[in-house]
C-alpha cells in the first residue's frame, strides 16, 4: 500500500506545476479583449436570449470608440411561403468587452423584399 501512496504523491506533484501554468494561462486569456469573431458570436447569443429570436446573420459590424456596433437580421414571424416571413434588422451596441449595452429594431421587412434605393427615398 505504501507504493500506491508514493505513486499518488508523485503523480500529484508532477501535475501541480501544470495546474499552476494553466491557471496563469487562464488569467492571461481573461485579461485580453475579445476578437471580432468572439464579439459576433456573443452578440448573437445575447440578442437571442433577450428577444427570444435567433439571429440569422450579421449585416453590419464595426468597432467604435466605446466598443462595437452591429446590425443583426432576425426572423420575427415565420410565414408560408418563406419569402413572406417577417424579418427585422436590429442595431446592437456592445462595450469593448463584448457585453451587450443596448439594442433597437431599425427596420422590419418581408424576407423576399429587396431594399429600394430610389432617389428621394421613395
Amino acid at each position: 500500500m505504501s507504493n500506491t501512496k508514493n505513486s499518488s504523491e508523485s503523480h500529484n506533484s508532477r501535475n501541480s506545476p501544470k495546474g499552476e501554468d494553466t491557471d496563469t494561462d487562464n488569467n492571461t486569456a481573461e485579461g485580453r479583449r475579445p476578437g471580432p469573431m468572439e464579439v459576433l458570436r456573443h452578440a448573437r447569443t445575447q440578442l437571442g436570449e433577450l428577444t427570444g429570436m435567433s439571429a440569422e446573420n450579421v449585416s453590419s459590424f464595426e468597432q467604435t470608440e466605446d466598443g462595437w456596433t452591429l446590425e443583426v437580421e432576425v426572423l420575427e414571424l415565420a410565414r408560408v411561403p418563406d419569402t413572406m416571413s417577417l424579418m427585422a434588422s436590429y442595431q446592437v451596441d456592445l462595450d469593448s468587452d463584448g457585453q451587450l449595452t443596448g439594442y433597437r429594431r431599425v427596420r422590419r421587412y418581408e424576407r423576399g423584399r429587396a431594399d429600394s434605393h430610389r432617389p428621394g427615398g421613395r
